[in-house]
């Protein structure tokens, strides 16, 4: 099976507007990037200069290896065949490993376009060869030449912006963006997933989704509302390549207060492991079973 990369959509027609502050600094994702950081303990990413070399040796691991799907990527998940072994006491079936890889890989991954896009209106456009993991460590290194970004921004002066008139546009960009860098990987995958396109891509929405989602909750205040009516506005559930949308719902918890649930795109077939412990936002845990775990976390 052969997955089609989808690259990002062409050049926006440039839009005039006045610079209204003097352009940024260094990168123009930096400051998105120490903010992630800041809220979210398990991943570190640090920005490369163009002539900074990816980091190499032990643990470290570029995207486009994991997409040519050789021996790094053979590497990358018998790390995730070994924990489960480990943590679980039995073995996983080799589609359900790799389904586990490009979890651990794909969320941190989404969160490197997505977060910019929500905390700054700036969207890195990341080839595979621009991003290296380091999943013990949760380290990632991100090499930035080119971003997307509205005609207001102070950015949108600097080398490698690309100016785009509207949200919905900027929106447009971040959907290319994200299925640009993770489509390679899905097709590195691929032979080892034994799943469709779809669902493929139902994962993927997945992580996009589920990933800011979290950042928004990390943030506190309003901003986990925010981050979803931001991805409702993403992924409405008809844009290709992606599968279905964001698809945000409301369950009645102690007291009517109000819960906030969706119902994954895709599988991560953990019940394969443990069949009595799902994800909460599983098709398989019922809304009874949601309220019950999510008032428990909540208190």
């Amino acid at each position: 099976m052969t997955l089609m990369a989808v690259g990002p959509t062409g050049p926006a027609q440039p839009v005039t507007a006045p610079v209204t502050a003097p352009a940024p600094a260094g990168s123009p994702v930096a400051d998105a990037y120490a903010r992630l950081t800041a809220a979210y303990g398990g991943l570190r990413v640090t920005g490369l200069a163009a002539h900074e070399p990816s980091p190499r040796g032990a643990g470290w691991v570029g995207a486009h290896e994991l997409a040519a799907g050789g021996e790094a990527l053979e590497a990358f998940l018998a790390w995730d065949e070994a924990q489960v072994l480990r943590d679980y006491g039995r073995r996983a079936r080799p589609d359900v490993v790799a389904g586990f890889g490009l979890h651990r890989y794909a969320w941190p991954a989404c969160l490197l376009i997505t977060a910019p896009w929500f905390l700054d209106r700036r969207v890195p456009l990341l080839a595979p060869d621009q991003v290296a993991f380091h999943r013990t460590e949760g380290r990632m290194a991100v090499r930035v030449e080119s971003f997307a970004c509205l005609p207001d921004d102070p950015a949108a002066v600097l080398p490698g912006a690309r100016v785009v008139p509207d949200a919905q546009a900027l929106r447009e960009e971040v959907r290319a963006a994200v299925a640009g860098h993770l489509g390679p990987v899905l097709e590195g995958f691929a032979p080892r997933m034994r799943r469709g396109r779809r669902a493929l891509w139902a994962m993927a929405t997945d992580e996009v989704v589920e990933g800011l989602w979290y950042l928004g909750q990390l943030l506190g205040g309003a901003e986990e509302h925010r981050a979803m009516r931001e991805l409702e506005l993403l992924l409405p559930g008809a844009t290709a390549p992606y599968t279905g949308g964001a698809g945000f719902r409301t369950l009645e918890g102690p007291g009517g207060r109000e819960l906030a649930t969706r119902d994954r795109a895709g599988c991560c077939f953990f019940y394969t492991i443990r069949p009595e412990d799902t994800c909460v936002t599983c098709p398989r845990t019922c809304d009874a079973q949601r309220v019950t775990r999510l008032t428990a976390a909540a208190g």
